[in-house]
């Protein structure tokens, strides 16, 4: 049986930030990533808040989704079945609404679009609160066929 590896930390992040990190990489340029997450902690600090982590964890709580809607085939017809989301995908979908919405704005560095849009995260506004918003409208308008998850 393989032995199971300790994840390494390091002393300033913590897990949760790692693994967002991790997301922002591309092409596995870790260090890259490392340096824009240490500028959008600055950026935030800069606008004017004590405790930029804080802020990354209460945005990344607020744009968690709940439920969301997965496609099932009955009888001949699709149907759009909500579900609840487990923690890990909540976490996965959260990173990857953040950082699309950051990718997608254009005009300045990574490290502001990535702060501008955890401050509007934090405050509930912004591009990937909408995308939540959007995912749990669909999950109650699609409640009709709950029924059909047990399938």
């Amino acid at each position: 049986m393989a032995k199971k590896r300790a994840k390494f930390v390091p002393e300033d992040s913590t897990e949760l930030q790692e693994k967002f990190i991790n997301y922002l990489m591309l092409d596995g340029k870790k260090s890259i990533a490392r340096k824009i997450w240490r500028d959008t902690l600055r950026t935030i600090a800069e606008k004017g808040n004590k405790n930029p982590e804080d802020v990354f964890e209460k945005a990344i709580g607020n744009v968690k989704p709940t439920m969301e809607v997965r496609p099932k085939r009955i009888g001949g017809s699709v149907y759009q079945i909500p579900i609840e989301v487990k923690y890990g995908r909540q976490l996965m979908l959260s990173f990857r609404w953040i950082l699309g919405a950051a990718r997608d704005k254009k005009g300045s560095k990574m490290a502001q679009r990535l702060a501008q849009e955890l401050l509007d995260a934090a405050n509930e506004q912004g591009s990937a609160i909408k995308k939540k918003e959007d995912t749990h409208r669909m999950a109650a308008a699609n409640k009709a066929f709950a029924h059909y998850a047990k399938f």
